[in-house]
């Protein structure tokens, strides 16, 4: 059966977000004041061919801890649908 991974990827709340930061700066600019803090991270969608949910997230976590993440920077989420 073929299921579909969700992975999302962000970075660690203990470091800089340079990105979410630009954004934050860019948002607080157009007067978006009542956001207080902005995140980016990616989102990584797999199709996974498994016998069932449990093996497919095992295979979309181990794929999320060997490529997809970098462990130092980055924690990741595996759902399946």
């Amino acid at each position: 059966m073929t299921y579909t991974a969700h992975i999302t990827v962000m970075p660690l709340k203990e470091l800089l977000d340079p990105q979410g930061k630009a954004v934050m700066g860019g948002l607080g600019n157009l007067g978006l004041s009542q956001i207080k803090d902005v995140r980016i991270g990616k989102h990584i969608t797999l199709q996974v061919e498994a016998d069932s949910p449990e093996a497919a997230k095992a295979v979309a976590t181990e794929a999320a801890q060997k490529v997809l993440a970098n462990a130092v920077m980055e924690y990741f989420e595996v759902v399946i649908a």
